[in-house]
């Protein structure tokens, strides 16, 4: 017996029963938390990590969604406006409790009362939250660098092969800053670096990637202004005061991590909506952490 044709019947059956499903999906807008990740995962094309920070961290993820939120930090401002437009899967690229892995065991101890109402809040509006970290940086090109190079329009600057490299018209370091303050709308920014100084080469390290690969980044001799996140001031804001001291042509920008990375997850929000139609999916700016003095 030829069992060729019964294997043909098989595949196709399985592939009918496929499409029937997200075709199901589509026409309900029932698609759940868990198999909306699953589609990322698909499509941000990398091999995902068993040890990642990328996992629910709140709610059940095989509720219905009902839309959506991308952002930067799910912070308590972001949470009530999510609940406000119907939302209830927040996308996060930072941890929502507090440290890297969102460990509360101390904190649940302590009876801390920031945290118990966050943690309440999300449970009374039926929340989910999923971190986009690791594999949103992993995925090529980064998700993060691509929407940073978007919103500060340097596409045309950009070295090729150097996400985080860029070679600008020459400016002064000031002029520069200012550029960067009104683009990403940043109301206070942090500067070392001798006033008037001439740039051309600059490189950008969103978030906190570490001192360490910051004065490395520093040391090229292809880098003369280093924008960044954050980092300890007695490493990598140390080293550059030094350096121009010394009187080398460096300097360092702290844009603040959110406004260093923001841009990266509206870029996630706009990717997202390519393949996610059943739910409406929005960006939510977490907004820089600081203000200036009064």
């Amino acid at each position: 017996m030829n069992s060729k044709p019964n294997r043909l019947i098989l595949i196709l059956f399985i592939m009918t029963m496929f499409v029937s499903h997200e075709t199901a999906t589509s026409q309900t807008g029932k698609i759940t938390p868990a198999q909306l990740i699953e589609r990322i995962k698909l499509h941000t094309g990398v091999p995902w990590n068993q040890q990642t920070v990328d996992v629910f961290k709140a709610g059940n993820p095989d509720v219905p969604v009902t839309g959506v939120v991308c952002t930067m930090f799910a912070t308590y401002d972001v949470l009530r406006k999510a609940v406000a437009e119907g939302k209830n899967l927040i996308i996060t690229h930072e941890p929502t409790f507090y440290n890297h892995l969102d460990n509360t065991a101390d904190m649940e101890k302590a009876g801390d009362a920031v945290l118990a109402e966050k943690k309440a809040y999300i449970e009374k509006h039926g929340l989910v939250i999923w971190r986009f970290h690791d594999h949103w940086h992993m995925r090529n090109p980064d998700g993060i660098m691509e929407g940073m190079v978007k919103e500060l329009q340097w596409e045309k600057y950009q070295v090729p092969g150097q996400e985080g490299m860029f070679t600008l018209p020459a400016t002064d370091i000031d002029a520069l800053a200012r550029e960067l303050s009104k683009k990403l709308g940043i109301s206070t920014i942090r500067i070392i670096g001798r006033p008037g100084m001439t740039c051309t080469h600059v490189a950008l390290m969103p978030g906190a990637p570490g001192s360490t690969g910051q004065i490395s980044m520093l040391e090229r001799k292809d880098v003369e202004v280093l924008l960044i996140g954050e980092s300890p001031e007695w490493e990598t804001a140390s080293y550059v005061r030094d350096a121009v001291a010394e009187g080398k042509n460096k300097a360092l920008i702290v844009l603040g991590h959110v406004p260093s990375e923001e841009a990266g997850m509206k870029e996630c929000a706009r990717w997202l909506k390519t393949f996610v139609t059943e739910v409406p999916v929005e960006f939510i700016p977490s907004g820089e952490s600081y203000r200036p003095v009064q």
